[in-house]
């Protein structure tokens, strides 16, 4: 199963201004803040407080967030940024179907709460009355096939990616899906916060079908049905941990044996409706889910498949019809299962829609003004630095055997680094956006996108293409590119100061780049050559001391009480941990080759070892409510930000040298019990 790692989804960060634009003055950039510590903390006891307790109370949750930290005040001065781009545009005329027309009446359309509110339901009524119009089994297939262009995913998700044993080829797959709460335990877990979320999501349900037209007795009808649907397919899911094994998730096979291999289906007709064609080949990535899902469709009652169905498109159009639709889903969503307290405001919901669906448009505006391209060149020399570094690392450890080690450096040295933003811009010609409705543009964006991903059945995979938009404030590993990109979105504080000093930009954005290489080498991406293959270049010997290294972080963050009584999943977030612990160590040996972190001077009382540590975990600031601690350590790959600090650091030797940790100290480790990887 393709995997593209993402490093940021669930960061936090600090207070900083956005990205220096080409005309700001240096005067003007901020760096590191040492207002952002609270030194009433011991950093032995708990380095995450003393580093960004500052942080946290100057910066108290918004009540539109569930979590909110320096990551998101920067992912907010960025929306902001393209706020103002966006309404540039409005204020003239633009040629109909030219990328200023399609960006400003986009927005506008997202932001005209009256005729959102006068239409109602009215947007998804033809796709409602398709679905009633199911007779037979193959009518939900074929709608199955269909819905999926544009909305959720009924019964299992069909994409295109790279063949994860021939990199170089797309491939159609097969997976399992069709959850409208993303995570099997939520449907399967007997602890009272799932039993509460399942009563809340049948409560949504039947909700939003009253909002679509449909009485009561209809919705609660339909809201059963959905909930024992979605039950039954999540009880034949794969854990999450094992999504997260690649080699358990490709099955390659040729389409006309899915009937003997998978199951009895009518795989034509649901193909030919997904638009899906002249294919041979296919990969099932959970065979046992597809199956228990194939049987599903064939053994329900019809209204049961077309009320599912129905709730396919209920709940994907939500959040971009009336306001009912869209309070009703925030008040689930949103409160219940994030612990949000209000909607966040209607521009930047209009601002994220935008976003998503014209997103390398909007870059391309975004980078013309607010990134310049010193940024570009200090990060390529950064990027350089730590691959050398990295390289050294590698031939130095003492548990790789050599013929594993050679491997290794041939794939570190094949990396293809990707920063700033794409060397060709896509093309949005055939989009179209017209005044009818929010939601049929929408449609339309979704369309767009789903027919440019199966536009790639059978064709090479594209190197060049990026898998995130500029503006965005991440960054990824993907192992079948053997890639590793940073948008120009993340290159400002405070991950990167253009005018900073070496070891704050080593401790944020040194460690990020650090982090992605490391996605190169952890639990997932060691098991992809350095073409991108799903292939075992390891000796068995070394294979077997990985694993034994590795389980020491599995362990570690297993026993982190994230809330009282909920644990931390340190299985299911190791590669996101060897990433932070890779990251850190490479980071800061590149470092150490610096004039700065040879002169050892301080700068605000504060080492430059100090300061890489600091500036670290200063991009992890933040405050967070206990519903989203929940819901990230059930659903996220990445530990939490507290514990990206308080986690890790004690695994880093250089750590307590910088700050005279001691046995005495509640984050030691004694030295031969922590993890020694990469």
């Amino acid at each position: 199963m393709k995997k593209v790692c993402y490093y940021l989804p669930i960061a936090a960060l600090t207070l900083m201004v956005g990205c220096k634009q080409k005309t700001q003055d240096v005067k003007d950039v901020v760096t590191f803040n040492i207002s952002n510590l609270d030194t009433t903390f011991v950093p032995g006891n708990d380095f995450y407080m003393y580093a960004t307790g500052g942080w946290a109370k100057a910066n108290p949750i918004k009540d539109e967030y569930s979590r909110y930290g320096s990551f998101d005040q920067l992912a907010e001065r960025n929306k902001e940024q393209v706020k103002g781009l966006i309404e540039e545009l409005g204020k003239t005329a633009h040629k109909d179907g030219s990328i200023e027309q399609k960006i400003g009446d986009l927005y506008a359309i997202a932001m005209d709460s009256t005729k959102l509110n006068a239409d109602g339901a009215k947007p998804i009524q033809p796709q409602l009355e398709a679905i009633s119009k199911a007779a037979t089994v193959a009518d939900v297939v074929k709608l199955s096939g269909e819905i999926r262009k544009y909305g959720e995913s009924p019964f299992f998700s069909l994409y295109v990616s790279a063949d994860d044993k021939n990199s170089s080829m797309n491939l159609v797959q097969l997976n399992q899906g069709g959850l409208g709460l993303g995570e099997r335990d939520y449907y399967l877990a007997t602890d009272t916060t799932s039993v509460a979320l399942r009563k809340g999501y049948h409560n949504l349900i039947v909700k939003q079908f009253v909002n679509a037209g449909y009485a009561e007795a209809e919705a609660l009808k339909a809201a059963d049905a959905v909930l024992k649907i979605e039950t039954d397919l999540a009880k034949a899911h794969f854990k999450k941990e094992d999504t997260r094994k690649p080699e358990l998730n490709y099955h390659k096979m040729k389409v006309e044996d899915l009937n003997k291999s998978v199951a009895d289906f009518e795989w034509q007709i649901f193909f030919d409706a997904a638009g899906a064609k002249g294919f041979a080949d296919i990969n099932v990535g959970q065979i046992e889910p597809i199956k228990a899902a194939v049987q599903l469709i064939h053994a329900l009652p019809i209204d049961e498949s077309k009320a599912y169905l129905s709730w396919c498109v209920i709940n994907a159009a939500a959040p971009y019809l009336s306001d009912n639709f869209v309070n009703t889903n925030f008040d689930f969503y949103g409160k219940q299962l994030s612990g949000s307290k209000v909607l966040q405001p209607r521009w930047k919901r209009a601002v994220n829609a935008v976003d998503g669906s014209l997103s390398e448009a909007v870059g391309q505006m975004y980078v013309e003004k607010y990134f310049p391209a010193e940024a570009k060149e200090r990060m390529l020399k950064l990027v350089k630095n730590l691959q050398v570094t990295l390289g050294e690392r590698i031939n130095n450890l003492a548990w790789m055997s050599n013929e594993t080690k050679t491997k290794a450096q041939e794939k570190l040295n094949a990396f293809t680094v990707k920063i700033g933003y794409p060397d060709k811009w896509k093309d949005y010609t055939t989009l179209a956006i017209k005044k009818d409705s929010y939601w049929q543009n929408i449609v339309r964006a979704g369309e767009f996108a789903y027919n440019e991903m199966i536009g790639k059945i059978g064709k090479p995979v594209d190197k060049s293409e990026w898998h995130m938009p500029p503006q965005m404030v991440n960054a990824y590993y993907n192992p079948t590119t053997n890639e590793i990109c940073f948008p120009a979105g993340i290159l400002q504080p405070p991950f990167f100061y253009l005018d900073g000093d070496d070891a704050i930009n080593y401790g944020a954005i040194g460690v990020v780049i650090g982090h992605e290489m490391s996605h190169g080498f952890d639990d997932q991406g060691s098991k992809y050559d350095k073409d991108g293959n799903l292939a075992d270049w390891w000796t068995a010997d070394d294979s077997k001391k990985f694993v034994e290294r590795a389980q020491v972080l599995v362990n570690h963050f297993n026993k982190i009480e994230v809330l009282p009584g909920t644990f931390a999943n340190g299985e299911f977030t190791l590669g996101e941990n060897i990433g932070d612990f890779g990251g850190l160590q490479i980071s800061y040996n590149a470092f150490e080759k610096t004039e700065e972190a040879k002169s050892a001077a301080k700068i605000d009382g504060f080492t430059p070892a100090q300061r890489f540590f600091l500036s670290y975990s200063g991009v992890w600031a933040g405050n967070i409510r206990d519903a989203e601690i929940l819901r990230r350590t059930k659903m996220d790959p990445h530990s939490l930000g507290k514990w990206r600090v308080n986690g890790t650091l004690p695994h880093i030797n250089a750590w307590y040298d910088a700050f005279g940790i001691t046995e005495k100290d509640a984050l030691f480790i004694p030295k031969e019990k922590r993890a020694d990887i990469w």
